[in-house]
């Protein structure tokens, strides 16, 4: 299948840079390019991408507005936002994963992890650079705390509750297989389940979950 790609950055360099990466992978094609939040949710609307790589600093409307009505559309249920960013502590970038972004990149991430991260978020199965995510969630989660209230994993079983905390640690589900000792396919069953009763989007919503609600 090809991965369909929009690009979404003010500055018209950064786009064709990343058009003509991404448009020399095989298996990914750029299906239009934005240069501000709002006209990424028009082309969004018509091209029905797989994948947006969003600026989060843009004229007209930023790429946090833009991602939360995108993750808000029904109708773009099957696209994945990962945010672009200069910095990799914006301040932006926690609410854009609160809001259902699905992780982020810096513009300067070398040219295949770039194009492995489409593959990867577009699959929805693994976190897109856990290491650096996570300290974006905990810093984020430093900054809001969880609101009290009633356990928010008690729908969840204890085989459950333990893959949740595996993929907020970053595993992959191999690796979740290996360490609680069980099949890939058993891993994935449960992750479906989690993300399920949890309501949420995908994984990385999962590690935003875990963190904010104390979890981990």
């Amino acid at each position: 299948m090809t991965l369909r790609v929009l690009v979404v950055d003010d500055q018209a360099l950064i786009r064709a840079g990343f058009t003509v990466l991404i448009n020399s992978s095989p298996d990914c094609l750029v299906v239009g390019e934005a240069l501000n939040g709002a006209e990424a949710v028009r082309m969004a609307n018509r091209t029905r991408p797989h994948v947006i790589l969003m600026d989060i600093r843009m004229p007209v409307m930023d790429g946090l507005e833009a991602t939360r009505r995108v993750v808000d559309d029904p109708t773009l249920a099957d696209s994945r936002v990962i945010i672009l960013t200069t910095f990799d502590l914006d301040e932006y970038v926690y609410e854009a994963l609160r809001v259902g972004a699905s992780g982020f990149l810096l513009k300067d991430t070398p040219p295949e992890e770039l194009l492995n991260a489409i593959r990867v978020v577009a699959r929805g199965d693994a976190l897109l650079s856990p290491s650096v995510t996570r300290r974006v969630i905990a810093q984020f989660n430093r900054m809001a705390p969880a609101p009290a209230g009633e356990d928010p994993f008690g729908v969840l079983t204890e085989r459950e509750r333990e893959v949740l905390v595996a993929v907020a640690e970053g595993l992959t589900n191999a690796e979740i297989a290996e360490q609680l000792i069980m099949s890939i396919a058993t891993v994935k069953t449960h992750v479906s389940r989690v993300l399920a009763k949890l309501q949420a989007r995908d994984r990385t919503q999962l590690v935003v979950i875990a963190y904010r609600d104390g979890l981990v």
